[in-house]
């Protein structure tokens, strides 16, 4: 195992999956922050419960879309190539936390590792949250209570929000470790140049 050395070529991704990354990004945290006034569905005034489903509805489409690219789009962003949930890359990510105990980063593909398994959870939490989210946006009454089988879509929703606060957390403390050993992927994520 070698420590990290900056790459030779630097991992740039098209303007769709940066548009698409942006959206999630303000769709998520727009999400997150909105969910906290949601619980008015209850009521038959329900303003909070309205914006929160609008978000979530963007959020989705957004979510969607990336599913759609990850599945059909360029190879750097393809699921294919980046698949978390394999044996392989489970022994990855044990080697990377073995290393980052030491405080040190192995030199990975973009999503090989633990980059690849929390960007893996990530996209599960954000799939489990958009599709329960549409459910409830289709089927829940504002002004009464969930009962029965979307009340359970409802705890599902709820639990599944619970992980983002984790994931952005890892999310972006390993973005930041990255930046601090001269990996600036961030940079192109934002549509800025490299650091010279």
């Amino acid at each position: 195992m070698t420590s990290y050395a900056p790459p030779s070529t630097v991992y740039r991704y098209n303007v769709a999956i940066r548009l698409l990354h942006l959206a999630l990004v303000l769709l998520c945290l727009a999400g997150w922050a909105s969910w906290q006034f949601a619980d008015d569905y209850k009521n038959a005034g329900h303003l909070g419960f309205s914006v929160h489903k609008w978000i979530g509805i963007g959020f989705a489409v957004a979510i969607s879309l990336r599913v759609l690219y990850g599945l059909i789009g360029p190879r750097a962003t393809c699921f294919a190539n980046w698949f978390p949930f394999t044996v392989s890359n489970l022994k990855l990510s044990a080697q990377d936390l073995l290393q980052l105990a030491r405080f040190r980063v192995l030199e990975r593909e973009p999503h090989e590792g633990i980059a690849g398994l929390v960007q893996g959870i990530g996209m599960l939490a954000f799939i489990a949250i958009a599709a329960t989210g549409v459910v409830m946006a289709l089927y829940l009454a504002p002004g009464s209570r969930t009962t029965g089988w979307l009340h359970g879509v409802k705890e599902i929703h709820e639990l599944a929000q619970q992980i983002i606060p984790v994931y952005l957390v890892l999310h972006v403390g390993g973005v930041a470790v990255h930046a601090l050993i001269g990996q600036d992927l961030w940079r192109s994520m934002f549509f800025l140049a490299p650091r010279r």
